[in-house]
């Protein structure tokens, strides 16, 4: 079940992020906000893993580990924050007055701001100067107390209660000012605190949280308040214990920082961190949360759709009705075709001989009252449209005098025809809507079926993981560098003594290692190292079919230029003899492991990688962008995969393969 982060709970998360975050030069990497309008901020340490801060605005906070999926096109207010404080530095990270307040303090090259994400109620994210003007606002609006509007100096809310971090036992005493409220909501009015820690605190103390405020004696007073001492002591020295708790049927029930007295009997499965409690609390709660709301949406849309296919059969019924009407009478008229005309035409007569009208009308009914045919058919007339009104066989209708009885059959059946063709209309768009209901529970069905599947988790990568890498067909690994920054930080960092360095014999090419471990690599490992170093050259760019490729020790390679002179960044000097692999072919392989779990894409020299697995292609220099091969690439792939894996593949984006693909062109020869 997922609920609002409490100020308590707030508090514990600051006082983790306070020593992660402040004087560790962290930097706000970059800003995406998810559907919902949560926020991550992607944020750089120096020598650390990249990690991100999840901000849902009205709900939670907290350090995130999962893969969330981010829109394409960011929203405006994303970029705005994007523009201000994007490559800012966080130099703090606090709580306003124990509410559910967090201010980010960020110092980026155009001035100090301070990002406010106000947790309560519908949230927001407010973005102020060191002047304290509101910059930019996820939302904006006018309140009672106070205007979220651009320029407008900033106010915080005002308070939901006293600080309990600051409170005094004599304060307390207020608690009696409550009359006959229950304590434990008079606690949550005198404080900001939510009604579980109020609970909470009364628990530990001992007192009905039922009782009435003014009946409170002194002694239980001073309890409350060592009860109150206790609880807020851990944020202090942070002696949390976090867990997520659980019920007897095994379903996570809530994510708490310290044991809850009220969870004393409930099983409790323990984090070294709260932030890391609640990323995983959150992330299960998340998706049983997409399929309840799915669920609602789609029973909300097949309702919809539901409501249009009554209406639609009603209308159809209607209009097949009203078509056999209007035919039956058209064939009445020409089964009594005589008897009509005689009708019509006699009235017609005594009209024109100059009779009046009431004369008319009153000669047909007294032929009427002897049953005289035809006039038994007559029932009215309407003199000032001359319009007939007859009954025959029960059944009522009209002739209009100015036309022939033919013409007054053909305007029914002309009639039917257009009621059957609005019916036939009627039923293709029934057909439409049952065909749009069959595909809303198809679509509910596979979406729920998406939301089932766990977020996915943040992979923590291995070092070589930001160079270009592969395991030689003997396991050895093999990187090499991206660019002039790589190859340095490859070359300086984690070279070895053991190491084998190469590099193809043209500028512009990457520094590759085998990471020996002591191990004597063979002449396989040694030929794909160098396809390595050859394929990633600027011998791509040009198209060679292949390339010299040198390798040397270690000691060989002269990080440091002699005095007087100076290396380019990525470049080193080479002392001693180069041992070649002549001709060394430009070809690479891209594939699919399906050994591990999840499957992962890998790429790199043939044999290395048909080494891992059969489902593979091979590509040399060619004029076919990444983009356009990449998707040839994920299409293959798809068809040699097993089925069961099928679906899952389908849905990895391009870039993958596209990461594999030097200077982003090239082409297939063999599957």
């Amino acid at each position: 079940m997922q609920r609002a982060l409490t100020s308590f709970e707030v508090s514990a998360i600051i006082s983790e992020l306070k020593p992660q975050f402040e004087h560790t030069r962290t930097r706000i990497q970059n800003i995406y906000q998810l559907k919902g309008n949560a926020l991550i901020l992607k944020l750089h340490q120096p020598s650390h893993p990249t990690t991100s801060l999840l901000i849902d605005p009205g709900k939670r906070m907290h350090l995130t580990s999962y893969l969330l999926e981010k829109p394409k096109r960011p929203p405006s207010f994303c970029m705005a924050l994007r523009k201000y404080l994007r490559n800012g530095t966080i130099t703090e990270i606090s709580q306003h007055e124990f509410e559910r307040i967090v201010i980010i303090k960020v110092r980026t090259k155009n001035g100090e701001f301070k990002l406010i994400a106000e947790l309560f109620a519908d949230g927001n994210i407010i973005l102020v100067d060191d002047q304290d003007l509101i910059q930019q606002a996820l939302i904006f609006k006018r309140m009672r107390d106070r205007n979220i509007l651009i320029g407008e100096h900033f106010q915080h809310a005002p308070p939901s209660g006293k600080n309990p971090l600051d409170i005094r036992l004599a304060e307390l005493l207020e608690l009696n000012e409550f009359k006959e409220l229950e304590t434990v909501r008079a606690l949550t009015k005198l404080l900001s605190i939510s009604g579980q820690y109020a609970e909470e605190l009364l628990l530990r103390a001992e007192v009905d949280k039922n009782k009435k405020s003014e009946s409170l004696e002194k002694g239980e007073l001073a309890k409350i308040f060592s009860a109150l001492n206790e609880v807020y002591s851990t944020i202090e020295t942070r002696q949390f214990e976090p867990c997520i708790v659980i019920d007897e049927t095994g379903e996570w029930i809530d994510v708490v920082p310290i044991p809850l007295k009220k969870y004393s009997r409930s099983k409790c499965q323990k984090f070294a961190s709260f932030n890391e409690a609640l990323d995983e609390y959150w992330a299960k709660t998340f998706v049983e949360g997409e399929i309840v709301g799915l669920s609602e949406i789609f029973k909300q849309r097949l309702q919809r759709q539901q409501r249009i296919l009554e209406e639609q059969q009603a209308s159809s019924r209607k209009l097949e009705q009203e078509a056999k009407w209007l035919r039956s009478i058209g064939d009445k008229i020409y089964l009594h075709f005589h008897e009509l005309q005689m009708l019509s035409q006699g009235i017609r007569d005594m009209k024109s001989e100059g009779e009046a009208w009431q004369e008319i009308v009153s000669k047909v009914l007294e032929e009427k009252e002897l049953e005289k045919v035809p006039s038994l058919y007559f029932e009215s007339l309407d003199t000032k449209n001359l319009v007939l009104v007859v009954s025959i066989d029960g059944t009522t209708f009209s002739l209009k005098l100015r036309r022939s009885v033919q013409e007054n059959a053909a305007t029914y059946y002309n009639k039917a025809k257009k009621a059957e063709k609005k019916a036939e209309g009627a039923k293709k768009a029934m057909r439409e809507t049952l065909g749009r209901i069959s595909q809303l529970k198809m679509q509910k069905q596979i979406e729920v079926e998406e939301a089932d599947q766990p977020i996915t988790k943040r992979k923590k990568k291995a070092w070589f993981e930001k160079f270009r890498w592969f395991h030689s067909s003997e396991d050895m690994l093999v990187v090499g560098g991206k660019d002039a920054i790589t190859n340095e930080i490859l070359v300086k960092k984690h070279m070895e003594t053991h190491d084998l360095i190469f590099h193809a014999d043209i500028i512009g090419a990457p520094f590759v290692l085998i990471k020996t471990e002591g191990r004597a690599p063979t002449h396989q490992s040694i030929t794909e190292a160098a396809q390595l170093a050859a394929s990633h050259s600027k011998a791509w760019k040009v198209k060679f079919s292949a390339i010299d490729v040198f390798w040397v020790r270690p000691a060989q390679v002269i990080k440091v230029p002699p005095s007087g002179k100076q290396l380019p960044k990525g470049t080193f000097m080479i002392k001693g003899k180069k041992n070649y692999i002549r001709k060394t072919p430009l070809r690479l392989a891209i594939g699919l492991d399906i050994e591990r779990t999840p499957p992962v894409m890998i790429g790199g020299p043939t044999d290395a990688v048909k080494s891992r697995t059969e489902i593979y292609v091979e590509i040399i220099p060619g004029d076919f962008t990444s983009n356009k091969l990449a998707n040839r690439i994920h299409q293959i792939l798809s068809q040699k995969i097993p089925e069961n894996l099928r679906k899952e593949f389908q849905k990895r984006k391009i870039q993958a393969i596209q990461a594999f693909i030097p200077y982003g062109k090239a082409k297939i020869i063999k599957q």
